[in-house]
């Protein structure tokens, strides 16, 4: 019998945090997060991280787990979040993946091998210092010419994995795009999924996403990047790569006005969860939740996803 798994996916700032926190109160849930951000550690207004008050004393996984140098890979979110989904399933919970970070969430719940390959470092160091040399976008152009599909995806910024998506390429002379694909066709998710995507009116969303940012701000955001800076991490890292952070950065540095930086964000998140909703409309029958239908009224949404999660068997 498959183990039960619930999925709350959807767009930055559609409310994925609040809500799992409600179905988790009913259902005697658990949370993993699958966001490539909330993992790290000093980074809180800028991801939107859930404070101990608002998780109303839900257990969080991947939150505050990892210093903002460390590494963080799709690889080792998968392996993280097994070890999670184990540690619920022994206390006869059931687990909740929530986030909007859909690679992550198609790896845990396909279980895709990312271990097939060698490495070869030597390529590795080269990308690395072509990058540092020419660009980020450089070599982002390099993976478009090979791997279009895995660029269309990967944001230039994200150094780490345009570089091992041209490394797998280089070893096997295949996208990994079309690996990862193959994984999930051939491969049946060990997990009785509810595989819920929240949406809204597009309007309703940007605005959402814009008064988010505003928020942001308020509570501090300049000065949260402005700690980070001071703690000796440098803008280069892959978690100072992320939405809010290497803006405010290029403010700090004078490179750009507070209001230039405040525009770059909102516009960009509006960009990115456009991405998001693009990546998640691709997946096999997401089970889809368009939160204005129901006037965003949390007592409906909640008895819709439990009737969801009854039908599948997951609660009876």
């Amino acid at each position: 019998m498959k183990k039960p798994l619930i999925v709350i996916a959807g767009p930055t700032a559609s409310g994925k945090t609040s809500i799992s926190i409600q179905l988790a109160k009913k259902i005697n849930g658990e949370i993993i997060s699958a966001d490539s951000m909330q993992v790290y550690k000093y980074m809180d207004i800028g991801t939107a991280k859930p404070t101990k008050d608002e998780m109303e004393g839900i257990p969080h996984y991947l939150i505050d787990e990892f210093d903002p140098k460390d590494e963080f890979s799709v690889a080792i979110f998968q392996e993280k979040a097994k070890k999670y989904l184990e540690i619920i399933y022994s206390k006869n919970k059931i687990p909740i993946l929530v986030g909007g970070t859909g690679f992550y969430i198609q790896a845990l719940v396909y279980d895709i091998n990312f271990m097939e390959t060698n490495n070869d470092y030597e390529y590795r160091s080269y990308l690395e210092n072509l990058s540092k040399e020419k660009g980020n976008q450089y070599i982002h152009d390099m993976l478009s010419k090979v791997d279009p599909v895995s660029a269309s995806k990967i944001h230039p910024n994200n150094i780490k994995r345009i570089i091992r998506a041209l490394e797998y390429y280089k070893l096997t002379n295949k996208p990994i795009s079309q690996h990862n694909e193959e994984e999930k066709k051939n491969k049946f998710s060990p997990y009785n999924t509810a595989f819920f995507c929240l949406n809204m009116n597009r309007e309703i969303l940007y605005k959402r996403i814009d008064t988010r940012v505003d928020q942001m701000i308020k509570l501090g955001l300049v000065e949260e990047v402005n700690d980070l800076l001071k703690k000796g991490y440098s803008p280069n890292l892959v978690s100072m790569q992320g939405l809010g952070y290497k803006e405010i950065v290029k403010y700090l540095q004078g490179k750009i006005s507070l209001d230039e930086a405040i525009y770059i964000l909102k516009r960009d998140t509006r960009h990115f969860a456009k991405r998001q909703l693009t990546w998640f409309r691709r997946q096999e029958n997401p089970y889809w939740i368009n939160l204005d239908d129901y006037g965003f009224d949390m007592y409906i949404i909640i008895a819709k996803m439990l009737n969801h999660i009854e039908e599948i068997g997951i609660i009876i």
